[in-house]
């Protein structure tokens, strides 16, 4: 199975690289060979690689500068996952990409499902769902993964930044009134490389059957402080560090651009019942990373 990759620099894109090298053969691609604001360059490197399988993590993730630059995130986005679909049509291939859980309001009060209706609040979750919903008009074989609060040990995301901010702060301040489930980076790859070894070769067909939308959160839930927390009860440079003093506060006390969900959960009912896969608890998957971290 040929398997192009795209956003291989991303915090998905680099796990995917290494774990899906054990189903089939990795074709990554970069911003160098592929401009996902333009068309015509995403057709190219399609047709010209002929892939049975497009995978997507690539993505506009600056969830604030999105804001001010809403037509960069709608191309990225929106429109890039839709010509995706269109020329995997063509080619008689499958496509797997990735979303997010700010697809929804926050107004929910239990996990949000599948067919909870989406209603982002903010020009990122607008775009996002733009996307998924241009994959799915096309009619061709697909995957779309919401997942939620990201991290790893590469790019930009909040283990990191707490990191760096506890060598240079005595004091942090971190919201405590926005709910979800910090999700492993490396933890979604595995899971992906897991459902396409369940679809052997016939990825197409696999996915034709049992594709769509599903959600892969890690298991459990926090707040923004309470994942600062634990990332500082297990941390291995704890002599090194600056800081004196974590600080809870509400959203309005840290005012961002883009507006963010307060509850964004997300059941994974769905694909256990159908894959019988299930995350480990966000907490178990942390602790993996911190010690890979010393």
């Amino acid at each position: 199975m040929k398997i192009l990759l795209t956003g291989v620099t991303g915090q998905v894109g680099w796990e995917l690289q290494r774990t899906l090298m054990t189903v089939g053969e990795v074709i990554p691609v970069s911003r160098n060979q592929i401009d996902l604001t333009q068309p015509d360059s995403i057709r190219h490197i399609i047709q010209e690689i002929k892939p049975d399988l497009i995978v997507n993590p690539a993505a506009y993730t600056a969830v604030d500068k999105a804001e001010s630059e809403p037509e960069l995130a709608m191309a990225i986005n929106g429109i890039a996952p839709g010509v995706i679909a269109e020329e995997a049509k063509r080619l008689g291939a499958a496509i797997i990409h990735y979303s997010t859980d700010y697809v929804f309001d926050g107004g929910n009060k239990s996990p949000y499902t599948e067919s909870d209706k989406p209603n982002p609040q903010n020009i990122y979750g607008k775009t996002k769902l733009a996307g998924e919903e241009a994959i799915a008009s096309v009619g061709v074989p697909h995957l779309i993964l919401r997942t939620s609060w990201v991290y790893g040990l590469r790019g930009k995301n909040f283990l990191l930044t707490m990191q760096k901010l506890a060598q240079e702060r005595e004091e942090i301040k971190v919201v405590n009134d926005q709910i979800g489930a910090p999700t492993w980076s490396r933890a979604i790859a595995e899971a992906t490389a897991q459902i396409l070894f369940q679809a052997q070769q016939d990825v197409s067909g696999f996915l034709a059957s049992k594709g769509g939308l599903y959600h892969l959160t890690a298991s459990g839930q926090t707040s923004w402080y309470g994942f600062a927390q634990a990332i500082f009860q297990y941390n291995p440079e704890h002599n090194q560090r600056k800081l004196q003093k974590l600080i809870a506060i509400s959203s309005k006390g840290y005012p961002t651009a883009a507006s963010r969900p307060a509850y964004s959960l997300l059941n994974n009912q769905k694909l256990s019942n159908t894959f019988d896969l299930l995350l480990p608890e966000w907490q178990k998957s942390l602790e993996l990373v911190l010690a890979r971290n010393k």
